[in-house]
């Protein structure tokens, strides 16, 4: 059986690790035993940490809403269920984009929605 000398693809699976774990603390970033763990529980971490982003977005987008709505007379709550009731399909981050950017199409889509209830 002829021999298989690994150097190249050894070498470059290495590379390709210390690369991803460029930055950081202590041996993690040059010791490849540590290296390999380090990226394991960083991968982990991203993951879970990307769900978060969208819970924490969703529960800003719900914050923003429900105070443009309660200044002009309307709960949270409420306004949603007068939006489902009218069937107007705007999801909350669409709402939210309204709040910062054309808060003057969002009143009168209030206005609209308090002439129907």
């Amino acid at each position: 059986m002829p021999r298989v000398k690994r150097g190249t693809s050894h070498v470059k699976k290495r590379k390709k690790l210390l690369k991803k774990v460029k930055g950081y603390k202590w041996g993690r970033k040059k010791l490849i035993r540590l290296a390999k763990t380090a990226v394991l529980k960083a991968g982990v971490h991203s993951y879970t940490d990307r769900k978060k982003k969208k819970r924490t977005s969703r529960a800003l987008w719900q914050i923003k809403i429900g105070a443009f709505v309660r200044q002009h007379g309307l709960s949270y709550s409420r306004f949603i269920d007068l939006l489902k009731k009218n069937e107007i399909e705007l999801d909350r981050k669409i709402l939210a984009q309204f709040v910062v950017e054309q808060p003057d199409v969002l009143i009168k889509l209030i206005e609209r929605l308090k002439v129907s209830s």
